[in-house]
């Protein structure tokens, strides 16, 4: 899953079970769709990914400065994680939004493409009631 600074989900992508984070790195962020800026063009990629050190793979850091973007990613054994938790909150948080919906909790769907599904329909109930909440 991709998301914005405020937790909003951008981009879901569905992989399999024991898959590791860093193969599915690639199709996240070429998932993420062109997004509305105030003024100017569409934003089609995002500026910075802020990622945890199962990301930690000169492909991935590669492939994101390819792609311009800069890869702000703790190395192992060097960094310790607890200095990107100010950045990655929002997104385990959104995770635990995720969580809430028994539905996807316990995987009751066998099928891949209802499980899908499902997961987009959290993510548009997510967004809607983070858009809707008052600012103060």
């Amino acid at each position: 899953m991709a998301g914005d600074a405020g937790g909003l989900p951008i981009s879901v992508v569905l992989s399999a079970a024991n898959a590791n984070d860093a193969t599915m790195l690639e199709a996240v962020v070429d998932d993420i769709p062109p997004i509305r800026m105030p003024s100017g063009r569409r934003r089609r990629r995002p500026g910075t990914v802020h990622a945890d050190k199962a990301y930690d793979h000169r492909r991935c850091r590669t492939y994101l400065r390819r792609r311009g973007i800069r890869p702000r990613i703790a190395r192992r054994m060097i960094e310790s994680s607890a200095r990107l938790g100010r950045h990655r909150w929002t997104i385990e948080r959104t995770g635990a939004w995720l969580g809430g919906f028994r539905r996807l909790r316990i995987r009751y769907e066998h099928s891949s493409e209802r499980f899908y599904a499902l997961v987009l329909l959290a993510c548009a109930v997510i967004c809607f009631n983070t858009l809707q909440r008052p600012p103060w």
